[in-house]
């Protein structure tokens, strides 16, 4: 991916020196005591909007004081500004011609560790999230390189498609489609919850193909990175990389396959149009 040299955002909240903040009542934000696949630390209007990283972490996560931020931290800060930009970019432009609004854009927490969110703690176990209850994303960049070396989910462009994803909650959360889908979530719509992740999805490909038109960013091979790392992030497989069986029941996000399609259907498209997931027949 291109992006050196290039504008980043002035919506960046930086707390990574910060240390760990304190919660409600002046009680540190623990990381430990989560335990087994989706069972979170956040917990988003009723969905689960994070990944959750617990079967990939061992060991004592209790907060501590900040870790050092190394010029590694610094150079994929500076790539997430970049990115996040170019959303910034590529939503308003959508909103403006494709449906007549203006686009609020959001601002993105970097954090170190922990810190605290409206929607509860955020830590490098929770993953990277979207808070409708403060319109921010938070986001560790320790979370890129569990990607790259426990995941497999290599390349730039595979951590864009991270930042696009919870950018794409945000446009949910503007055109009151997060809203809609807490609502169906109390009714016992069941699939409410992976619905909203694979239209999340299929907007990171919207917006891929308008960066590439739009930027001349994208490189030979940056939509495979994308799509292995939707790969590689899948229910199924996370569930089956913990040790335990696939339990669709409890899926949050989509299955491998249903997510690398739903990115592929907004890329391929480059219409915000083609991603209604919630009148899919099939997902």
């Amino acid at each position: 991916m291109r992006w050196q040299g290039r504008r980043g955002s002035s919506h960046i909240e930086d707390r990574r020196r910060m240390g760990p903040r304190m919660g409600p009542g002046g009680r540190g934000v623990s990381l430990g005591g989560i335990g087994g696949l989706g069972a979170v630390a956040v917990v988003l209007i009723g969905l689960f909007l994070g990944v959750d990283l617990t079967p990939l972490l061992d060991g004592d996560t209790t907060a501590g004081p900040p870790r050092e931020i190394t010029a590694e931290d610094d150079a994929m800060a500076r790539f997430v500004s970049v990115t996040l930009a170019d959303t910034e970019e590529v939503w308003a432009e959508i909103f403006r011609e494709d449906l007549a609004l203006t686009y609020d854009p959001v601002t993105l927490v970097l954090f170190a560790g922990a810190t605290q969110s409206a929607c509860g703690g955020a830590s490098l176990q929770t993953g990277p999230f979207y808070c409708p209850q403060d319109r921010r994303i938070y986001l560790d960049t320790d979370f890129f390189r569990i990607m790259e070396r426990q995941l497999g989910a290599e390349g730039d462009f595979a951590a864009a498609y991270v930042v696009a994803h919870e950018v794409g909650h945000h446009v949910q959360d503007e055109l009151g489609i997060l809203a809609e889908a807490r609502r169906g979530r109390q009714q016992g719509a069941d699939s409410a919850g992976v619905r909203v992740e694979l239209q999340a999805d299929c907007f990171s490909g919207v917006w891929a193909r308008r960066a590439e038109s739009r930027f001349g960013s994208l490189e030979p091979g940056d939509v495979e990175e994308a799509m292995n790392a939707a790969a590689r992030i899948g229910d199924d497989v996370l569930q089956r990389r913990s040790g335990g069986p696939v339990r669709p029941e409890t899926f949050t996000h989509g299955t491998s396959e249903q997510r690398q399609r739903w990115f592929w259907t907004g890329y391929e498209a480059g219409d915000i149009r083609a991603c209604d997931t919630f009148r899919a027949a099939a997902l």
